[in-house]
């Protein structure tokens, strides 16, 4: 499984990056505005660092809207990705720069239903919001698993991202279901390599090694 990173952040991004941990970049208007920096450079220096997948969001919703945003979107580097929200007029959007070549990530997903039409779309990638779901006393977990399923009984070659994860179990579930990729925040990428018994191991192993000096 492949791990996104879900942030704008770039010093998150270099520091997981320096883990081997980020095999590409999500982003949306929430996390660009919070960097305080322009769209377009954040982006292309996210492109920089991050030598896989960057979603970028369309924020129009009209199809012709975010059509015309994806064509400018994607041409500010060849590992863009644009994100679409899922409605019809991002259906339609989908379809025609997907037609054109242009990869794209339908986002705000909710039902198995809604990454089936996304995928006969010709979405690249579908983002089903799991933190989201559980928020509504949902599972989001089971609707990843049965978009893994529908995606697998007829061969789509659209890619799962589980997304809107918010703590270790989620990645866990995501990789015993056959996710594509997660799209984790830093926090919680940090937290799945922690573990208070591995802190416990190494506080032992040094306290031992100062008894062998004295």
């Amino acid at each position: 499984m492949r791990f996104f990173i879900d942030t704008a952040d770039v010093e998150e991004i270099r520091d997981a990056h320096a883990m081997g941990m980020v095999d590409g970049v999500t982003t949306n208007p929430t996390l660009i505005a919070r960097s305080g920096r322009p769209f377009e450079e954040v982006i292309t220096e996210i492109c920089g660092i991050v030598d896989g997948p960057v979603s970028a969001e369309a924020v129009s919703l009209d199809a012709a809207g975010m059509i015309a945003e994806g064509r400018e979107l994607s041409g500010l580097h060849p590992n863009i990705v644009v994100k679409i929200p899922m409605t019809t007029d991002g259906l339609k959007a989908v379809g025609v720069l997907s037609s054109e070549g242009i990869a794209t990530n339908v986002t705000l997903v909710f039902t198995s239903m809604q990454a089936l039409m996304a995928a006969k779309a010709g979405a690249t990638y579908v983002s089903p919001f799991v933190g989201r779901m559980d928020d509504l006393s949902a599972d989001g977990m089971e609707v990843v698993e049965q978009i893994v399923s529908i995606y697998n009984n007829y061969g789509f070659q659209t890619e799962v991202i589980v997304a809107s994860i918010r703590n270790p179990l989620h990645v866990l579930e995501s990789a015993l279901i056959g996710a594509d990729i997660a799209t984790i925040p830093f926090t919680v990428i940090r937290n799945l390599a922690s573990h208070p018994l591995t802190d416990k191991g190494i506080e032992a192993f040094l306290a031992d090694w100062d008894k062998r000096r004295k």
